[in-house]
């Protein structure tokens, strides 16, 4: 009997020790924690993730897709479970990893160093950057049950977004060259831009922008808030990148000897315009006495009569021959000597 109450009473303080003292547990600052009863975790009555401003963003075709109930958060510090409760922890502290990085196989992309990419010219080229990411403490639902591997899931979709970003990128502000009939410009030198190597390097802000921009669902879809990304390279293999650098270098030639060329014809018409003002004031100039002259003999004319005006010519004569060296007369039978 003594035996059989012995057995009792350490089973007893085994199931106490093991469930009751056992039980306890914490949860740190940069965690978050769901309780689950019987394998269901416990939820917010029958609210879902589609009244919550991070599913804001979805299409009407995903909102169908991932709707996920709310779940009760349990907040850091000291708590209790039953023995048929169990915790499932998530970290929600900031985490940065490479865009190469691969969550199942860390040795692929160069060893998560450059992810491969192809441009809209059919070039392939090396990219390299980070991405910051941090789990959604308001969808802690898809993380920890709607995705088996949310990280490698989330990083997955983002660079499938950014392999779609980097094959059909165009710069902004090119749009209006595109078309059946090219401005002239463009037949010039546009074709020398339009290389899609050159245009993202010149517009990484403008494709991480657009990255940020795509990833704004991430929390909704997966549980996975995607922070920043940030491209810092764009590496082309080395063959292509001397062609562009020759490419380039060519382009800054032609530009520079159209710039040289658009100076000349600009200082040359502005010398044609200052010559032609030139002439106009030396016409005017000329103009002018005769306009005078012309005014004096009208009002010879009209206050003198005829024979004022002969006066005037027959002394304008008088003041010509004294300044001439030879006169040529005309005799009454219209012969000169």
């Amino acid at each position: 009997m003594d035996i059989v109450l012995g057995v009792c009473l350490g089973i007893v303080l085994w199931f106490f020790a093991r469930y009751g003292l056992g039980g306890f547990y914490t949860i740190g600052p940069n965690e978050r924690a769901v309780l689950c009863t019987f394998g269901r975790a416990q939820r917010l009555e029958d609210e879902t993730t589609l009244s919550d401003p991070i599913a804001e963003k979805l299409t009407a075709e995903e909102k169908q897709r991932y709707e996920y109930p709310m779940v009760r958060v349990v907040a850091p510090g000291f708590h209790w479970k039953l023995p048929w409760q169990t915790l499932h922890r998530a970290s929600i502290a900031t985490s940065t990893v490479s865009i190469a990085f691969d969550a199942e196989d860390p040795s692929a992309n160069s060893g998560g160093q450059v992810l491969e990419a192809v441009t809209k010219d059919q070039l392939n080229t090396g990219l390299s950057g980070q991405i910051r990411f941090t789990v959604s403490e308001r969808n802690l639902y898809a993380y920890l049950f709607g995705v088996k591997k949310p990280v490698a899931h989330v990083l997955g979709y983002f660079v499938s977004i950014l392999r779609d970003r980097i094959a059909n990128f165009e710069a902004p502000g090119k749009a209006h060259l595109a078309g059946p009939e090219p401005a002239a410009d463009a037949l010039d030198i546009g074709g020398v831009q339009g290389i899609s190597i050159n245009d993202l390097r010149k517009n990484l802000r403008d494709l991480n922008e657009r990255m940020d921009a795509e990833c704004e669902t991430a929390a909704a879809r997966y549980g996975i808030q995607l922070d920043a990304a940030l491209i810092t390279g764009i590496d082309p293999p080395a063959e292509v990148d001397s062609a562009l650098a020759a490419i380039n270098t060519a382009h800054n030639h032609v530009s520079s000897e159209i710039s040289l060329a658009q100076a000349a014809a600009d200082q040359r018409i502005v010398q044609s315009k200052r010559a032609v003002e030139i002439e106009t004031l030396n016409a005017q100039a000329e103009v002018e006495p005769l306009l005078a002259l012309a005014a004096q003999l009208r009002d010879l004319a009209g206050n003198g009569g005829p024979q004022a005006v002969e006066a005037y010519v027959r002394n304008a004569k008088i003041a010509l021959r004294r300044k001439a060296r030879h006169l040529v007369l005309q005799d009454a039978t219209g012969g000169t000597k």
